[in-house]
């Protein structure tokens, strides 16, 4: 009722070319779509490279916010995807305090076209949403959702940072290429990457050759982002000066990590102990960026992953921020991310209790500590 007693208003939304418009709009006009669901009374006509919005003056102005969001993101190469229109739906809704029945609203008559997921009720970064990170070989690399953004974001507020998720996510490569970029800014003089030495599952008996050669193995999946990012013949000369170290996390004993960016992958295999221990060796000028999986833990029956222990311990700690990722954020073949559904909706039928012969995966919930 309130919209009816609104005066009518136009406001218009230039684009640089049709392409950016078209981009803007999504996959099939989506974004369009959405925008007729939740603000029912508001027209958006298409004419050349602009869309004019008529529609009581304060639904027309957000649906105007929104276009303009949409737009930025096109601008820097987002490709705007139906989750990211939720978000910018979402954010915009709840920035200008909505009335409860505008809440309404978007859960009833939009329901067909908005997933509702725990990570659509944080602000949308739209300002340095999809900006690049590192451009290697004419490679750029940069965040490709909305978590995954908000998880770099958390990298540049914070000195601990968790990245918590599923396989293919991004969260050991995004912290590579923030690592890189650290360095290459000269705001770290080093990088130090770290795992755990655990079997997944395999037995892999007795490996021979020197001491590099035994943990090589396990630290291969970081020397593969590693070169992704930095080039090949100056990766020699990088681990000989110490300017980049890639070692066991048993190796981090004993130390004080200054003027460093640190990187602890693989970390729900270590212990409650372990991951105390590295914790600890946080010093000046450095940053720690901990990433890991609680589904796939590799530690022997009846040990506690650390990560899960740390999550419960360190949640209120200012400075300290935990991101989570989920199936929606896998950037590796799309059935990977089938594939990590998959097994949350078995997880979930079969409840607290593992399967036999499981390991005990259970689904993690989702929210944001910053």
């Amino acid at each position: 009722m309130a919209d009816e007693l609104e005066t009518p208003e136009s406001f218009s939304v230039p684009f640089d070319s049709t392409a950016e418009m078209v981009a803007a709009l999504g996959a099939q006009d989506q974004l369009l779509r959405v925008l007729s669901g939740v603000y029912p009374n508001v027209s958006v006509t298409p004419l050349d490279q602009e869309l004019t919005v008529k529609g009581p003056r304060s639904d027309a102005a957000m649906v105007q916010s929104i276009l303009e969001d949409a737009r930025q993101l096109a601008r820097t190469g987002t490709t705007v995807t139906l989750e990211i229109i939720e978000e910018l739906v979402r954010h915009r809704t709840r920035s200008a305090g909505s009335a409860p029945e505008t809440t309404s609203r978007i859960k009833h008559d939009a329901a067909a076209h908005l997933p509702t997921t725990p990570s659509a009720f944080s602000g949308l970064p739209t300002q340095s949403y999809g900006l690049n990170i590192l451009t290697s070989r004419g490679r750029s690399i940069r965040p490709k959702t909305v978590n995954q953004q908000r998880y770099v974001d958390a990298i540049d507020e914070n000195t601990v940072i968790f990245g918590i998720g599923p396989a293919g996510t991004g969260k050991t490569y995004l912290a590579m290429a923030k690592a890189v970029q650290a360095l290459q800014a000269k705001e770290v003089s080093r990088i130090i990457l770290t795992r755990p030495a655990v079997e997944a599952g395999e037995k892999l008996g007795f490996l021979p050759g020197t001491l590099t050669d035994k943990i090589d193995p396990y630290l291969r999946p970081l020397y593969d982002a590693l070169h992704d990012m930095v080039d090949a013949e100056t990766i020699p000369r990088l681990l000989a000066a110490g300017t980049i170290e890639v070692a066991p996390l048993a190796y981090m004993r004993g130390r004080t990590l200054n003027d460093a960016f640190i990187i602890l992958d693989e970390a729900q295999n270590t212990t409650p102990e372990q991951i105390k221990m590295f914790l600890t060796r946080l010093g000046f000028g450095a940053k720690m960026v901990i990433t890991g999986d609680i589904t796939q833990v590799d530690l022997p029956g009846g040990t506690r992953s650390g990560l899960r222990v740390v999550t419960e311990i360190l949640e209120d700690v200012d400075g300290i921020s935990f991101q989570y990722l989920e199936a929606s954020d896998v950037v590796r073949h799309r059935l990977v991310s089938e594939i990590v559904s998959a097994y949350e909706k078995w997880n979930d039928q079969q409840g607290s209790r593992p399967a036999q012969g499981s390991r005990g995966i259970r689904k993690s919930g989702m929210k944001n500590v910053n």
